[in-house]
């Protein structure tokens, strides 16, 4: 199914976008923030009350063998699933930089739309400090992700453009908006994970506004042929991002066996029901614009996100 709207004038189309570009630039003025200042980044780390983040979000919660873990191997785990995912975010934000930079070399310096495209990519520049300094915080590792994702992605963040790129990043941005809409709640959570994410929730709202209404309005005008190729290559980097959330080396963090561990988390219904029901929303808007069909719904039932 495709979204059915009623045809504009080039005209229109170029007068919307810089519309809603003024509205996110008046949203980025009014409410913005400063990670340095506004996160405590001296406060004490208390391993043993917190989690790193909503323990039900964690690949193992509801398996038999988080009920065999101990409440510490747990915190731990939680708090190397966080850091691994903050690791996503951040590959994947400067990968959108790139995308944005390449889309506001292209336009007027005078418009909205190029002003709010600098906008954005201020604010994913501090969203990945904050997020490295949220690992920094916690002592935790960088974690990597796999030569052969690091390899495919290359020709993404080099190519990337109009409704691959928006709706890449719109896929990639609301996974990790669901899961910390749900960190920044829960007084579970370690105190600076809960700001991290409330910043991150916060300002991507206006991001995932903007990659929307740009998805709209470039799929609406895509040839057969592009629109299958946009399909595959949506879901691939969806696929990958999914992919990357947790490293597998976060078990071995908590004690926990990495090979018997991994068959855990991909077998784990919970986890995967979790990333379905999380993803549906945007599974839906991009079936809507004619994004989601053909063999990339293989791969989008493969990392349980339809």
């Amino acid at each position: 199914m495709t979204i059915a709207a009623e045809p504009l004038t080039r005209f229109d189309r170029v007068q919307d976008r810089q519309d809603t570009a003024r509205r996110l630039l008046a949203s980025s003025a009014r409410k913005s923030y400063d990670p340095l200042i506004e996160v405590d980044w001296d406060a004490p780390i208390d391993h043993e009350s917190f989690y790193g983040m909503t323990p039900e979000w964690c690949s193992l919660y509801g398996t038999e063998m988080w009920d065999q873990m101990t409440e510490a191997q747990r915190i731990t785990l939680t708090e190397h699933e966080a850091a691994s995912i903050s690791a996503t975010g951040i590959w994947f934000e400067i990968i959108l930089m790139q995308m944005l930079i390449r889309d506001a070399y292209k336009q007027d310096p005078a418009s909205p739309h190029f002003q709010f495209a600098l906008t954005e990519i201020a604010d994913e520049c501090r969203h990945s400090t904050m997020f490295a300094k949220a690992a920094e915080h916690f002592g935790i590792p960088n974690y990597e992700r796999p030569k052969w994702i690091n390899f495919l992605s290359r020709p993404f963040k080099a190519l990337a453009s109009g409704s691959l790129a928006f709706g890449g990043t719109l896929a990639a941005e609301e996974i990790l908006d669901m899961m910390q809409r749900d960190f920044m709640k829960d007084p579970r959570v370690q105190p600076v994970t809960r700001t991290v994410s409330k910043i991150h929730v916060l300002e991507e709202a206006r991001h995932i506004r903007f990659a929307r209404e740009e998805t709209v309005r470039i799929a609406a005008d895509m040839s057969p042929i592009r629109r299958h190729l946009t399909r595959l290559m949506l879901a691939i980097t969806v696929y990958m991002v999914v992919f990357c959330l947790v490293n597998p080396k976060v078990y071995e963090a908590a004690g926990l066996d990495k090979k018997a561990a991994k068959k855990a988390a991909r077998t784990n219904t919970y986890y995967n029901d979790r990333k379905r029901n999380g993803c549906a929303k945007t599974v839906s808007f991009l079936d809507e614009c004619g994004l989601i069909g053909g063999p990339g719904k293989y791969l989008l039932r493969r990392g349980a996100i339809i």
